[in-house]
């Protein structure tokens, strides 16, 4: 059954089973690190995702240097502390919520919606908070494309890592996530919901 659904994607079985099948979020690296040519390649990638309006409201802080993941570290849970104290990178990803800034450059034809925009901050919350995790979800996908893993952390202080890192209020935190080379998993991928759980026809 899976071999006749694999025929119906275009992409090839072995690109299927890296992106999606066989892929796993990962809560151990390896210690090799990962650059930023290959963050570079790997925005390269997600950054067609769509978002409303072409908004692109993603915000990404790479924690690279000992300091500013003694930062970080702090306002995660003690679990979660541990996995991003022992991961190869950790990013900080968050929502612009003034997007509507660069709306004259990413979506020009609307020349007026900035100034729609401005006075609606509530509504450009919840429009960059929406459409920052469909990006997210892209990027997962295009770590995965670089050979790479990815573990994504809710358990986080969010408003602690919005003093500590975006005392401006412009940007605000949506999660956290470890990226590195996973280490294997020593227990069998959980059971997935079927089709027909989760598919309705009307």
């Amino acid at each position: 059954m899976t071999d006749t659904l694999a025929s119906r994607i275009l992409i090839d079985a072995d690109a299927q089973d890296r992106l999606f099948r066989l892929a796993r979020s990962s809560t151990e690296f390896t210690d090799e690190p990962v650059d930023d040519a290959q963050l570079r390649a790997i925005y390269d990638l997600f950054r067609y995702a769509p978002t409303s309006y072409n908004q692109q409201p993603l915000r990404i802080i790479a924690v690279r240097s000992a300091e500013a993941r003694s930062r970080l570290l702090p306002h995660l849970t003690p679990r979660n502390r541990m996995r991003a104290a022992n991961s190869p990178l950790v990013l900080i990803l968050a929502a612009d919520i003034d997007f509507h800034e660069r709306l004259p450059e990413v979506f020009p034809h609307v020349p007026q919606l900035r100034d729609k925009l401005a006075p609606m901050r509530d509504e450009r919350t919840t429009q960059a908070r929406y459409n920052a995790v469909l990006q997210i979800g892209f990027l997962i996908v295009a770590i995965r494309a670089a050979g790479l893993a990815a573990g994504p952390i809710l358990g986080f202080d969010a408003a602690a890592v919005d003093r500590e890192f975006f005392p401006d209020g412009r940007w605000q935190a949506v999660l956290v996530m470890n990226v590195g080379r996973g280490l294997p998993k020593g227990y069998a991928r959980l059971p997935r919901l079927s089709y027909e759980d989760v598919v309705r026809e009307v």
